[in-house]
């Protein structure tokens, strides 16, 4: 069970495939071997929340969270700070191959400190050490190679395994400690001004850097990000100073005007905008995919192209619906959004999905408990979102 192959997938929006940083190794592991590490997951996960091995702040691998939580307290502190006339300065942060770099040897020594049972820990230990592995691809090796650290991705109680490995990295600081999902972490510093923030990231990051040089991993800094949240007096100055820089391992990381951030499209005024143009993108591609697998006058029904409409397209234009809530401005008394602005290509794609749809000529059932809303005598895909 020690054994397993491995395949390699292109990571998107990679520029080339040349470099081994372009492509995500996934392991196939043996399906007894995966029940076994599920059910040893289930009992370490019971026993890391009675000895707190996972601290409060991480919002990932763990029951009942999601990239919502870690993002929306993110999203309130910054609001709350915001709104007390203080200037905000984020960093976002991504561990460099977080599983492939985890030691077994501190991870299982951290367990036994904090009162793991044996069982566990040798079972842990075990898992991790004196494995082999070989890559799966047009003439590739029988013979397998030496893992001698790291976990394999693919694995249900990998996940578990890396919050608990990465819980120091969560440093105490007057704003909080970091916000993190897996491996990716938010550090926030608030003050009257912008120099001041930028010492406070500067010196947390120090730190943060010297635990995890003790755990033997490090940050990607093309993946490092810096954001500065404007007060409401700052965003009303035209002549406002240029906000200042941060250093990391040499290289200069100006402020940006909005980060992606577990797909949620963040800005310095904390609006809305930028999510949904950014989303809407994203749907209108999607969009031109579903006209390309149903051409005119053959391909998909015209009930089968609706579902099809339905189940690609709201979920990619909703998805952080659920935080980024359209302001009043973007939103007429019917409850519609607005053109023009971002919003101008949603109102746009509505119109574009149901002529698609509509001019199929064949018209879907409908229920008559649930008469559905029809353009020219089809159902309407219907992207208005929570906020009608």
């Amino acid at each position: 069970m020690k054994k397993a192959n491995g395949i390699d997938l292109d990571k998107p929006g990679k520029p080339s495939n040349d470099s081994p940083a372009s492509v995500r190794l996934i392991v196939l592991l043996q399906t007894v071997s995966k029940i076994l590490q599920r059910v040893i997951a289930s009992r370490l996960r019971l026993v890391a929340r009675l000895l707190k091995l996972v601290h409060h702040n991480q919002g990932g691998s763990l029951p009942s969270h999601s990239s919502f939580d870690p993002t929306l307290y993110v999203v309130d502190t910054l609001r709350t700070f915001q709104h007390s006339g203080l200037s905000v300065s984020t960093l976002f942060l991504a561990i460099k191959a977080g599983f492939n770099n985890m030691n077994a040897s501190i991870l299982c020594s951290s367990l036994k400190k904090a009162g793991v049972p044996i069982s566990i820990v040798s079972w842990i230990g075990s898992f991790l050490c004196q494995r082999t592995s070989r890559l799966l691809f047009q003439g590739y090796p029988k013979s397998c190679s030496s893992v001698p650290v790291g976990t394999p991705q693919g694995s249900p109680i990998s996940p578990l395994l890396f919050v608990i490995y990465g819980a120091s990295l969560h440093i105490e600081i007057p704003e909080g400690p970091p916000q993190s999902y897996v491996d990716y972490f938010v550090v926030s510093a608030a003050s009257t001004s912008h120099r001041t923030n930028i010492r406070t990231l500067e010196m947390v990051l120090g730190e943060i850097r010297a635990w995890a040089n003790v755990r033997e991993v490090g940050f990607i800094v093309p993946k490092t990000k810096l954001i500065h949240c404007r007060t409401p007096l700052q965003r009303d100055q035209a002549g406002a100073s240029t906000p200042l820089l941060i250093y990391l391992h040499g290289q200069i990381l100006p402020p940006l005007l909005h980060v992606r951030w577990l797909g949620y499209w963040l800005t310095p005024n904390i609006t809305s905008s930028a999510h949904f143009s950014k989303r809407v993108g994203l749907t209108q591609g999607r969009f031109a995919t579903i006209k390309r697998l149903s051409p005119q006058g053959c391909g998909l029904s015209t009930h089968l192209s609706h579902r099809l409409a339905i189940l690609l397209l709201l979920p990619t234009l909703l998805y952080g619906a659920d935080i980024m809530v359209p302001s009043r401005a973007m939103i007429d008394k019917d409850g519609h959004l607005l053109a023009p602005g971002p919003t101008m290509g949603l109102e746009l794609l509505q119109v574009n999905s149901d002529t698609y749809i509509s001019g199929r000529g064949l018209h879907p059932p409908s229920s008559s408990n649930h008469p559905p809303q029809t353009t020219h005598g089809c159902p309407k895909v219907g992207m208005r979102g929570p906020y009608n």
